[in-house]
């Protein structure tokens, strides 16, 4: 791949959003971002988040989904994972700022005497500070940069961030940077038509900001067809070169059909022409062939995936998508029934979990209806069902075994009971948070080093408490294997149960690492359990 500069600085696409929220502004920036790597260019992603929280670490899930986890143990917003999934590449901590990070760093940095006393302003010293994280998002030999702007251009939050873009554009230079805004168009069924009003109007509020889209992605509804009128109109109301700079983004059957539909519009080759950059020709024949596979109707499968967040489904984000991921590596579709844990408790596990083919306990904090999540453990474990355990998962498994397996009656997390007599969960070594990438080593002739098939992986962690090992070898005389451990603090990472189809349970999170063309091990032989057990 070759550009015009000769200097390593990368190129920068801003994506931002018009008309309303919930467009997939993350989905489009990080479908471009597999387009260009698809043709041999390197690509990282950004978020820049306009609300004041420092990060989501401490948001309920039902204000913006799960957190989710990078290696070097940062707390990001779940469009980053999305990234990692398209891209095939591990982020880190600079993929995601907050406004309340970025004012936190100003304040610090003014209470130190930093400024030197001068008066510090949204302009200069804001922007400043975002346009200083946009440049540390780049690695020495990244070829473009795509930062997503959370947000709809409008809000007052969002303002300073689109001042910053403009100010940063402005110090790139011509050719070395992108704007595309993701709008609405509104399909009303009463009239059988469709409305570019709203797009007008994003388009026409962005640019009294200052800056100009280059590209504009409209999402409509599946049935509607963006004929070259339309988008004519929109192209002349917006200033663009051509009506091709007006990309339809449909409804889809899935997220990861995405890229190919954008590829057939040629997206690629605008952004590529816009950039002054040359590259080779794309191939994304990996990519279709899996999502071929997911679309194709393969025998179904049910997973109940209880947890505390049930009636926000991005809580789950990427456990949801690592049980599809693996459902591809086995021809199978994945239907996913989420189970209040809270339920379990009034009715009972076997009321509501019944028919589910695999049952996963997602990871979460607190004592919320702890017990219902025990009895989740119990119904899988005693009826044989395929069970996978993810962070308090894992913790929920070992207590539910030493309870009625090992004949600890009252056992328990220090965690939810302080005065418990059995305390098989327990404070760790590393406090307050065990948080990012810890090595996990496989024991030999277990079922999970089988699945691995190497010695060694790097998990990603989110978590307080941790196995208490005065309870290892009493639970391991009980029937529990412990199949994988932290050697550097003798932690142990991943716990199951030989006589059962499908008994796993992992301190760590392995849905982070899951890629669609690479699903996660522990995933896949959740899977594979439930193809085989009747």
């Amino acid at each position: 791949m070759e550009t015009k500069d000769t200097h390593r600085i990368p190129k920068y696409i801003f994506v931002t959003g018009g008309v309303a929220s919930g467009l997939g502004k993350g989905i489009t920036a990080a479908s471009i971002g597999r387009l260009l790597i698809s043709r041999g260019i390197k690509v990282t992603m950004q978020k820049l988040d306009p609300y004041i929280n420092v990060d989501p670490g401490t948001m309920s899930p039902y204000e913006h989904g799960e957190v989710f986890v990078t290696d070097d143990g940062a707390e990001t917003d779940l469009d980053i994972g999305h990234y990692e999934r398209f891209l095939g590449r591990n982020l880190n901590r600079e993929s995601n700022h907050t406004m309340g990070k970025i004012y936190l760093n100003v304040i610090a940095k003014e209470r130190e005497g930093g400024y030197g006393g001068k008066t510090i302003q949204v302009v200069p010293h804001i922007t400043n500070k975002i346009k200083d994280v946009m440049r540390a998002a780049a690695c020495d030999d990244d070829d473009v940069v795509i930062i997503e702007i959370g947000g709809t251009v409008g809000d007052m939050e969002q303002m300073v961030h689109i001042e910053a873009i403009r100010q940063f554009r402005k110090e790139l230079g011509p050719g070395n940077s992108l704007s595309i805004h993701v709008t609405l168009i509104p399909y009303l069924s009463v009239s059988d038509e469709i409305k570019t009003k709203p797009t007008q109007n994003a388009i026409r509020d962005i640019s009294q900001l200052g800056v100009f889209p280059d590209v504009v992605v409209c999402r409509t509804n599946s049935h509607v067809d963006l004929d070259k009128e339309t988008r004519e109109k929109i192209a002349m109301f917006g200033n663009l070169e051509s009506y091709k700079d007006v990309i339809q983004n449909k409804d889809c059957d899935t997220i990861y059909e995405v890229p190919v539909m954008l590829k057939e519009q040629g997206l690629d080759d605008i952004v590529l022409k816009k950039l002054h950059m040359t590259a080779r020709k794309g191939n994304m024949t990996e990519w279709k062939n899996m999502v071929k596979d997911l679309l194709e109707k393969h025998p179904a499968k049910t997973v109940a995936i209880v947890g505390r967040f049930v009636a926000v489904p991005d809580a789950y984000l990427s456990v949801i998508e690592a049980l599809k991921h693996a459902g591809v590596n086995y021809k199978t579709t994945i239907n996913v029934k989420l189970v209040d844990c809270q339920e379990i408790e009034k009715r009972g596990a076997k009321a509501t979990i019944n028919g589910a083919d695999g049952i996963v306990i997602a990871g979460s904090f607190g004592d919320f209806s702890i017990e219902g999540k025990v009895l989740a453990a119990q119904y899988a474990r005693e009826n044989n069902i395929p069970f996978l355990g993810v962070s308090l998962g894992m913790q929920v498994a070992v207590i539910e075994f030493a309870r009625n397996v090992a004949g600890l009656e009252k056992a328990n997390s220090a965690e939810f009971d302080e005065k418990s007599p059995y305390p098989v969960v327990a404070k760790g070594p590393i406090q307050p948070l065990r948080i990012g990438q810890y090595e996990c080593s496989l024991v030999k002739d277990t079922l999970c080093a089988s699945l691995y098939g190497v010695p060694k992986a790097n998990e990603r962690h989110r978590h307080r408490y941790e196995f208490n090992n005065e309870y290892r070898e009493q639970l391991g005389k009980a029937g529990l294997v412990v199949s994988g451990i932290n050697r550097s603090n003798n932690l142990v990472e991943i716990v199951e149960l030989p006589k059962h189809p499908y008994y796993v349970a992992s301190l760590f999170h392995p849905e982070f690492l899951s890629r669609p063309y690479s699903p996660h091990p522990l995933y896949v032989g959740l899977i594979k359990a439930m193809k085989e057990t009747k």
